[in-house]
C-alpha cells in the first residue's frame, strides 16, 4: 500500500472513531507502528489530525465521543487483558457497581463466573452479559436510555443510586489524566458515573493506554478518589503514557498493568506506600482507603520511558 493510500485510510479511521491507537492503525493498514507513526506525524503537519499518547485523534483539543459500534472494535486485545485483571479483584459474595462501556462489558462477561455476586449497573450491555449467570444478581438503575452506548442516564438513574452502598465501583471513560482524573464527553453519562462513585467504598478505573493523557469535557472521577487503575502496557516509545502512569502513581493511585499477550492476565504485585491514605467522600466520616502502588512501578515506568 502506498503512503498516500495508507494516510487516507488512517484519516478515515480517525474521522470515524474520534481516536484510534497506533497499534490498531498498524493492524488495519498492515504495516509497522513505526511507519504509522510517520504517517500520523505527516497528517498532523497538514492539520488533519492530532497525535495523542500512542494514537491519533480528531484535531481541536477535546476528543469527541465515539459510538458503541466503533468503540467495540478498538483495542480489543487490551480490553480483554484489562477485563481479566479487573475480574481477579472481585470476590465471591461481593456487591459492586459496574458502569457503561465496552471495557466494562468485557469485565461483566467474566463476572458471570463469580458466585454470590450482586452487580448494580446502568448499562444494558453489562446486564445482558450477566443475564444468564446462575448465581449473580443483577440490579439495574432506572433512567432514560442513551442509545449511543446502551446506558441508562438522567435523574431516574441517579435517584435510584441514592442510599446505595457497595464495596467497589468499576468505571471506564473517554480519557484519564493525573490532573483531572477520569473524564467523558457526555454530560449525562458523567453525572451518572459520579453517582456510581458515591455508592462505592473503592473506585477502580479500567482504561487502556490510548486513554492515558486524554482529556475530555466532563470530569467524572477526580484523581484523589481513584483507588486503582487497571490498564495495559503502553507500546514502546510511548513516553507520554509512561509519564502519565508515573504522575498517577505519584498521587497515590494503585497501578495494575495487564498483559495483552497469551496466558492469564492479572494485576502485578502491589505494596502500600508508608504514610499515604485517602478518604473517599462517599465512605462516611473517618473512613479511609489504603493507597498502594506497584512494588516495581518506579523502575518499570522508567523502563517504559527509555524504550
Amino acid at each position: 500500500m502506498f503512503a498516500a493510500e495508507r494516510r487516507q485510510l488512517i484519516l478515515e479511521m480517525v474521522r470515524a472513531n474520534g481516536a484510534v491507537s497506533l497499534r490498531e492503525l498498524a493492524r488495519v493498514v498492515q504495516t509497522s507502528e513505526v511507519t504509522v507513526r510517520r504517517d500520523v506525524r505527516a497528517l498532523e503537519a497538514e492539520g488533519l489530525l492530532d497525535r495523542r499518547h500512542g494514537g491519533a485523534v480528531l484535531p481541536g483539543g477535546f476528543t469527541r465521543e465515539s459510538g458503541f459500534p466503533q468503540k467495540s472494535h478498538l483495542a480489543t486485545a487490551e480490553k480483554t487483558a484489562i477485563a481479566d485483571a479487573a475480574a481477579a479483584l472481585v470476590e465471591e459474595g461481593e456487591a459492586i457497581v459496574v458502569g457503561a462501556g465496552t471495557t466494562t462489558q468485557e469485565l461483566a462477561r467474566r463476572l458471570a463466573r463469580v458466585p454470590g455476586l450482586t452487580v448494580v449497573t446502568n448499562s444494558l450491555l453489562v446486564a445482558q452479559a450477566l443475564a444468564h449467570a446462575n448465581r449473580v444478581e443483577v440490579v439495574m438503575t432506572g433512567g432514560t436510555l442513551r442509545g449511543s452506548n446502551y446506558a441508562l442516564v438522567g435523574s431516574g438513574a441517579e435517584q435510584s443510586l441514592q442510599g446505595l452502598r457497595v464495596s467497589r465501583a468499576f468505571l471506564s471513560g473517554s480519557g484519564l489524566t493525573a490532573e483531572r482524573g477520569l473524564s467523558t464527553s457526555n454530560m449525562l453519562s458523567a453525572s451518572v458515573d459520579r453517582a456510581l462513585v458515591q455508592a462505592a467504598a473503592e473506585v477502580v478505573v479500567l482504561a487502556d493506554h490510548t486513554k492515558l493523557g486524554t482529556d475530555t469535557m466532563f470530569q467524572t472521577v477526580p484523581t484523589d478518589v481513584i483507588t486503582r487503575l487497571v490498564t495495559d502496557e503502553p507500546p514502546p516509545h510511548d513516553d507520554r503514557a509512561a509519564t502519565e502512569l508515573q504522575a498517577l502513581a505519584d498521587q497515590g493511585v494503585q497501578i495494575a498493568v495487564a498483559g495483552a499477550g497469551g496466558g492469564a492476565a492479572r494485576p502485578r504485585h502491589e505494596v502500600p506506600l508508608p504514610g499515604q491514605r485517602r478518604t473517599h467522600p462517599g465512605a462516611g466520616a473517618g473512613a479511609a482507603l489504603r493507597t498502594a502502588v506497584l512494588a516495581e512501578q518506579p523502575a518499570r515506568v522508567a523502563d517504559l520511558r527509555r524504550r
